[in-house]
């Protein structure tokens, strides 16, 4: 059995390093540290409520699964 905070751990780490993504591409694109910093706060929260709720939704689906 897989544990819930497995999940969030997943979760929480990929979203570092999507945000360092978003942040370094933002600054890159518009030349403004201030502005990716603000973009990518803002993507810390949606991307990780999003990210757990796909991950807990395909664990819940039993497709692909051989068991």
């Amino acid at each position: 059995m897989v544990q819930k905070k497995r999940h969030i751990a997943k979760a929480l780490t990929w979203r570092v390093v999507g945000t360092l993504d978003t942040f370094l591409l933002a600054w890159i694109l518009t030349g403004s540290f201030e502005f990716g910093a603000a973009f990518s706060a803002i993507e810390i929260l949606t991307k990780t409520a999003l990210y757990y709720t796909h991950e807990r939704l395909w664990y819940k689906t039993k497709w692909g699964v051989d068991r």
